[in-house]
């Protein structure tokens, strides 16, 4: 949302293509020559699976990938219109810290000593705005946060401002 994106794409909320396609639309119409779709690896279609690039095999978890391309190949052949691609992994990798990354990072550090020299171990450190606090790695270790897609604000907030989620 932060980024100004126009369709959501997410693994707790399956969505339909074609109501994708249709919100594209739907801007051009108003005069929105252009969207901003992000997808996130794990999303599904309604009644679809994941893009699974590799298999979990014995100590390791499956891999996904490709969901992007194979959107945007779709949304173009749907649309008409022309769908580049920007693997946000790729983009991610350096830039300068801002002032609330260094402030974030040295009250991580400062809480990981903290717990040092208590004693604690086997707990991560985590941001629980406003707090930074900790959480037994058995808490977490091997469990994936998922998005809410009822009762979530921001998921509400953003369909708010007209994002899609394509549902």
């Amino acid at each position: 949302m932060g980024g100004g994106a126009d369709v959501i794409l997410i693994p707790e909320i399956p969505y339909d293509l074609k109501l994708v396609a249709q919100q594209i639309q739907d801007r051009d119409a108003w005069g929105a020559h252009f969207s901003i779709v992000v997808v996130a690896e794990g999303c599904k279609a309604v009644g679809g699976g994941t893009s699974l690039l590799k298999a979990a095999s014995l100590g390791r978890a499956e891999r996904l990938g490709g969901a992007g391309h194979r959107i945007a190949a779709e949304l173009e052949e749907m649309t008409g219109k022309e769908a580049r691609v920007a693997v946000l992994g790729h983009l991610q990798r350096g830039g300068s810290p801002t002032a609330f990354d260094r402030v974030l990072a040295t009250r991580f550090g400062g809480k990981a000593v903290e717990l040092l020299i208590r004693g604690e171990t086997d707990r991560m450190v985590a941001f629980h705005p406003p707090d930074i606090t900790s959480v037994p790695l058995e808490d977490i270790v091997g469990k994936t946060k998922t998005v809410p897609a009822t009762g979530f604000d921001l998921v509400e907030t953003a369909r708010a401002i007209g994002v899609s989620f394509g549902d």
